[in-house]
């Protein structure tokens, strides 16, 4: 099986004990009773047809309804663009991409791109739009009424933990970066889409704004339940958000894991960013940066 299938990455790095070898038959039988929400079947992309130098390198993934799956690497090794390939920001020079039981190629791309929600770092806000115009934006487009929308708002502003009344009629430029983020997540909400892509949303904030949103995010995940692709190159992140890790190096899938699998899969470019989760003590002693994850 080739490499980049993800099923081969599984049998290759979760492959650690007989139950191990048992729940891989059960995925494969789950697999076929069940057909993903995102679909990668042999994709490769380039830029400008550049077959010598692909950005992403025949890479097979299966995405279910559900999950909070994190695409980790480093930078250059395919994230985003595998994230755009999802909403038909990009299409696939070979392979297939598929979203719902459908190639995107086949997708209208203004109904597939309003059915799932994007949150890019600082938010992407329009900034000469108010926070409530903002989020009510994708409603908008979609003819919902106006009590509706309102409700709506409202709705969201309380659950990314913003007082409707006091942040609806301000400015992005009014917002600090952790509101401005939170208001972006809102908006990729609004017309409940099924799928939400994330690309390295709270990359660009401070550390401590950054923990708290994660731990908020992880509360939202779990209350929301829907299909989630989540890009970074963080992995204690990606430990505290995943469901499902999946490693890139050089437009390639290297490793695929549950969280509590994942640091102990024997692969260069893991260990690589496992050695990156060591932090000093003030005795010089290395201790785990992630408190509940053992390396």
């Amino acid at each position: 099986m080739h490499q980049n299938s993800v099923r081969g990455a599984r049998a290759k790095y979760d492959g650690l004990s007989r139950k191990a070898k048992v729940s891989i038959e059960m995925s494969a039988k789950a697999d076929a009773l069940a057909e993903p929400t995102i679909l990668f079947k042999e994709v490769t992309y380039s830029v400008n047809g550049n077959a010598s130098h692909p950005i992403i390198d025949c890479i097979s993934l299966e995405i279910h309804a559900g999950e909070t799956l994190v695409l980790l690497g480093r930078s250059g090794s395919g994230k985003t663009t595998l994230l755009k390939l999802i909403n038909r920001l990009l299409l696939a020079e070979k392979g297939e991409v598929r979203v719902q039981g459908r190639s995107t190629a086949q997708w209208d791309p203004i109904r597939l791109r309003r059915g799932i929600g994007y949150v890019i770092q600082e938010g992407g806000l329009f900034p000469h739009f108010t926070v409530a115009r903002n989020i009510g934006l994708v409603p908008n487009l979609e003819k919902w009424d106006a009590s509706r929308i309102a409700r709506r708002i409202d709705e969201l502003l309380n659950l990314v933990g913003l007082d409707p009344r006091e942040f609806s009629a301000r400015y992005p430029h009014e917002l600090s970066g952790g509101q401005r983020q939170r208001v972006g997540v809102a908006r990729a909400l609004a017309a409940d889409p099924p799928i939400l892509l994330m690309d390295e949303p709270f990359g660009a904030l401070d550390p401590v704004t950054r923990a708290e949103l994660q731990r908020e995010f992880s509360s939202l995940v779990r209350r929301l339940g829907k299909t989630i692709v989540f890009v970074t190159h963080d992995l204690r992140e990606a430990l505290l958000l995943a469901s499902r890790i999946v490693l890139l190096q050089s437009g390639r899938i290297v490793a695929s894991a549950k969280p509590q699998q994942f640091l102990h899969l024997d692969h260069p470019e893991v260990e690589a960013f496992a050695a990156c989760l060591s932090t000093f003590d003030g005795t010089g002693t290395a201790r785990n940066a992630v408190p509940g994850v053992s390396a």
